[in-house]
């Protein structure tokens, strides 16, 4: 895995205090990778000796008894029709010494859904995370006030906490104390923005003066993931190359040129996964358990695959997919390249939900081949780690991939990844080569173009370096040994924190 674009960052032996502001995150509330992100990062950082708080919102649907939520401090925050009083609780995240501070307001977070219900937004969600974010410059003062604790940075991730920085460098700053904290602004996935009607604007209780083209105003709406952008300190995407790529026209989602603008504050920092819970050797998940040190029982994880799949137990190359089932991912190119691998001794199985159009056309290719094509709609969490475990090799033909954690997951069980070279996919798998191999370094298969042909030219290649066990060998075994935990993703972040408190203000 490549190294993080932080090297040469100031070291610094003194703990840092550290605020993380996230909408979602692991055990509490989750809709995708984000949440994974926010409840690890805060729990391997305070194992660094950091002492860290997570700030999220108290959504209807976390259970305060079971994660012991107990009321901290009621607050006074101002909205745009008034001042609200919300109830700020306190709990520990399991396992660590970072605690969590919940922002309850019922009539804004007491909701079912985190987002949307029943697939449609909420048409309130700016109104919510304008009072979440001015809820934390509140927060901050109490923190300040009552315990004697002011952070030295302030981590906001993504469109709904973007209006921190803000508040930061705006309504909030003198309040928070002396010294302001400074901020780093993480872009999860820079196609989800934050983009509202310029109705709405008087809401985020901000005045005139940052409703244009080069803060808040985008096309004549309101974007907050674009104040985030121009006002936090320093900005991170979670990979280096997706770093990159969000400065193009292609996936810059018509924020590019704000993203180049500040290119020398911008890094990228690969996300890791849960060792402890993706791990072969102790799944609870699979029939039964390997290691890289002992692979005997890999291949009886995908016999047992092949019968829950409803396929024929044969030996042949077995093909996994879990995935969202949308355009971003790739699978319409896999789709059109399945009829042509039929065609050779392979299996594949797929796991995954989305969009419908893309549901009835592997519905559709199952019912073609039932012998070859094992398909699963909606999602799984057991079987999701039985495919990882069972496969050979798992495909992730994705379009843009700010990080991706599949590919970690099959490094991780050597079940060798075939991925498009964008984003994190680039940046964590080592592509194929006799001397990569020789060398111990290739860890999976890696194409360029979004193309089915480009898809099906690289499974054909994993399907012939497959047949040589020597070369398949050292691919599994090189993936299995890589680094993929958060540890060493908390350290680079670490190093980033450290360099962006070094920085001069700008």
């Amino acid at each position: 895995m490549r190294a993080s674009p932080n090297a040469g960052a100031p070291t610094d032996p003194k703990p840092l205090r550290l605020l993380l502001v996230s909408p979602e995150a692991v055990p509490f509330a989750k809709t995708g990778g984000l949440a994974d992100v926010a409840g690890a990062l805060p729990r391997e950082l305070a194992r660094l000796g950091h002492e860290v708080k997570l700030v999220i919102p108290r959504y209807g649907a976390i259970d305060g008894a079971v994660h012991g939520f107990k009321e901290w401090k009621r607050l006074k925050v101002s909205t745009f029709s008034g001042s609200v009083t919300t109830i700020i609780e306190q709990a520990s995240l399991p396992g660590t010494a970072a605690s969590v501070l919940a922002v309850r307001h019922d009539p804004y977070f007491g909701r079912d859904g985190l987002y949307q219900q029943a697939g449609v937004d909420y048409p309130d969600n700016l109104e919510r995370f304008a009072f979440f974010c001015r809820a934390v410059m509140e927060l901050l003062r109490a923190l300040r006030q009552v315990a004697g604790w002011v952070p030295d940075l302030i981590h906001a991730h993504d469109w709904q906490t973007a209006l921190c920085p803000v508040y930061l460098r705006t309504l909030s700053a003198a309040p928070v104390g002396i010294q302001r904290p400074r901020s780093l602004f993480t872009v999860h996935n820079l196609g989800y923005q934050g983009i509202f009607p310029a109705s709405d604007y008087p809401k985020c209780g901000l005045g005139p003066e940052l409703f244009t083209s080069r803060t808040l105003e985008f096309h004549g709406s309101v974007n907050l993931m674009k104040g985030g952008l121009v006002l936090a300190d320093f900005l991170s995407t979670v990979s280096p190359t997706y770093s990159r790529e969000i400065q193009t026209v292609e996936l810059g989602f018509g924020l590019d040129g704000v993203v180049a603008e500040r290119k020398d504050r911008l890094a990228g920092v690969v996300n890791g996964i849960d060792v402890e819970v993706w791990n072969p050797a102790t799944d609870s998940y699979l029939p039964v358990r390997y290691s890289a040190e002992d692979l005997a029982n890999k291949p009886a994880c995908k016999t047992a695959l092949q019968r829950e799949m409803k396929l024929p137990t044969v030996e042949v190359p077995l093909l996994g997919v879990v995935s969202r089932l949308v355009s971003q991912k790739g699978l319409d190119l896999l789709a059109d390249v399945v009829p042509e691998l039929m065609a050779l001794e392979v299996q594949l199985v797929l796991l995954g939900a989305g969009d419908p159009t893309y549901e009835a056309r592997f519905q559709s290719l199952q019912t073609r081949y039932p012998t070859k094509v094992g398909l699963r709609v909606g999602f799984d969490e057991g079987l999701a780690h039985r495919i990882e475990a069972g496969a050979d090799m798992f495909l992730m033909p994705s379009r843009y991939e700010p990080c991706g954690l599949n590919q970690l997951y099959s490094l991780r069980y050597g079940t060798v990844p075939i991925v498009r070279r964008t984003g994190g996919l680039a940046d964590t798998v080592v592509s194929y080569s006799p001397l990569a191999v020789k060398e111990g370094r290739a860890t999976g298969f890696i194409f360029g173009e979004a193309t089915s042909e480009a898809l099906l030219n690289t499974v054909l290649l994993a399907l012939r370096v497959y047949r040589d066990p020597e070369e398949w060998r050292s691919l599994v075994l090189a993936g299995m040994r890589t680094d993929v935990s958060w540890a060493r993703s908390a350290r680079a972040y670490e190093e980033l924190y450290r360099r962006v408190l070094a920085l001069e203000s700008k």
